[in-house]
Parts: C-alpha cells; structure tokens; sequence
C-alpha cells in the first residue's frame, strides 16, 4: 500500500514552499486546487492534458514533500487537497499574495 509522507505544520519550511511554487505546472496546480473546496485528483489538478504521468507524479510528489498539499489514496485515485490553513498558519497571507500574481 502507498504511504504518502507529509511534513507537519512545522517542519514546512519558507524555502521548501518557494521551492516547489518557483516550478509554473506546479504553481498551476496549486492554484487549481485552491480554486477548489474539495480535495483533486492528480488527473483533475494537471496543469496539462498531455503532461506524462511519472512528471505529474513528480510534481506532486514535490508539493507534498514541500507540506503544500495532502495525498491520500480513494480507490485507485490519489486526492489532493490544499494545506492551506497549514501554510497560513506558518506565514500568513504568503499563499494568498502568491496565487494572486497572474502567471
């Protein structure tokens, strides 16, 4: 079974959230999922329609590692959800003031 490993709230780091957002097709998804209010799947959340699969996994992979989002498995779906009370928490308004600059 697939576990996932998600950083708590403080081990996120300002340099591992800039990190991962400094990537477009990752600031893309991010901004995907925050358009949401319920969790993605890695095919809904993809920047591209003809993205492989193992970059989209990678760029997810890059995201949760960074605490951005949580992955959990339903079915044969991974759902993706935004950290978002957990980013704020850590350093408020970033996420907001990043996601509101035009690409």
């Amino acid at each position: 079974m697939v576990q996932f490993v998600h950083p708590s709230r403080s081990e996120i780091s300002l340099a591992g959230v800039l990190g991962a957002l400094a990537d477009p097709m990752r600031l893309r998804i991010v901004k995907s999922l925050a358009a949401q209010s319920d969790c993605m799947s890695c095919t809904e959340a993809a920047p591209c329609p003809d993205m492989a699969k193992s970059t989209l996994s990678n760029h997810f992979r890059i995201l949760r590692e960074a605490g951005l989002i949580r992955t959990s498995k339903q079915g044969v779906q991974h759902r993706n959800v935004l950290r978002e009370e957990d980013i704020n928490a850590r350093f408020p308004k970033l996420l907001k003031m990043i996601l509101s600059y035009p690409e």
